[in-house]
């Protein structure tokens, strides 16, 4: 389907916006810049985008590739956890990395937008990963009693922390979700087999 006059402005605000924010800013960069840059009038990004919040908000969706999140239930959990953790966003890798700390910040000093965003970007992974462990423990994969409020802090902690301060190196995100979910699994899996095997020795 061809994209509408709305659907192209649309997306050229979204771009020039995100190169922007990353490059001066977000206090650096106004909504006069972001018509300028996208060659969208000010008026018509104004339909699109209540205020220069509601705009940052929607980058950060794009960004993080919200809007056409994949479904994680191939019936592996364990599986399922790390593909959860390690999605991604293929596009614009390079200008995500540097708009980050400047949303970080803003969100610092808004805690109101701060609010908005962690409902926003972290509520999807959030409730995906519970109701996956949720199946793992129906499953008997992971411990019967597991507060599963407080994995979703140690499942997605480490990931969070890496994706902050070590997004520029060249570990990519699927190891360190590997690393986290294999952590995770032997700190709080159900182990069968070890389980099966001190039941024959009692039996012995």
């Amino acid at each position: 389907m061809a994209r509408t006059r709305s659907d192209s402005a649309h997306r050229k605000v979204l771009d020039a916006a995100l190169a922007l924010f990353a490059e001066r800013g977000i206090d650096g960069t106004s909504m006069d810049s972001v018509a300028e840059q996208s060659g969208v009038s000010k008026a018509t990004i104004y339909k699109h985008w209540a205020d220069k919040d509601a705009l940052i908000l929607e980058v950060m969706a794009d960004i993080n590739g919200l809007n056409a999140r994949p479904s994680f239930d191939t019936g592996d959990t364990r599986a399922d956890v790390r593909a959860v953790l390690a999605y991604r966003n293929p596009e614009g890798a390079e200008v995500h990395q540097k708009f980050m700390p400047h949303c970080i910040a803003y969100s610092a000093r808004n805690p109101e937008f701060g609010l908005a965003w962690r409902h926003m970007v972290m509520e999807p992974p959030r409730r995906e990963l519970r109701h996956l462990l949720g199946l793992g423990v129906e499953r008997g994969e992971l411990e019967p009693d597991l507060d599963i409020e407080g994995s979703l802090a140690l499942l997605l902690g480490p990931v969070l922390y890496w994706y902050i301060f070590f997004k520029g190196t060249k570990e990519k995100p699927t190891v360190v979700a590997e690393r986290v979910v294999d952590a995770f699994w032997r700190a709080y899996g159900v182990k069968v087999a070890g389980a099966r095997g001190k039941a024959k020795r009692a039996k012995s």
